[in-house]
């Protein structure tokens, strides 16, 4: 389990992924906010749940494929 040190305290990276995952949903979902698209949107709490999975996965797989890429030699 890779684990990032932050001021001393041992974090999981996991969790630091989240919290950018977080960031951009934040960010996306104010710009959808501004350009009215929730309208079109049945449940809101439902898609901006749907939006932070996809971006934490997304944020993992690349986390992960920067990870292992480095350490197989080709």
């Amino acid at each position: 389990m890779l684990e990032i040190n932050v001021g001393g305290v041992f974090v999981p990276a996991v969790l630091v992924w989240a919290g950018g995952a977080f960031v951009l949903s934040s960010l996306i979902d104010r710009a959808l906010s501004r350009t009215r698209f929730y309208r079109l949107v049945w449940h809101r709490g439902l898609f901006d749940s749907a939006i932070f999975v996809i971006l934490w996965g997304a944020i993992l797989a690349g986390a992960y494929q920067m990870a292992f890429s480095a350490a197989m030699p080709r």
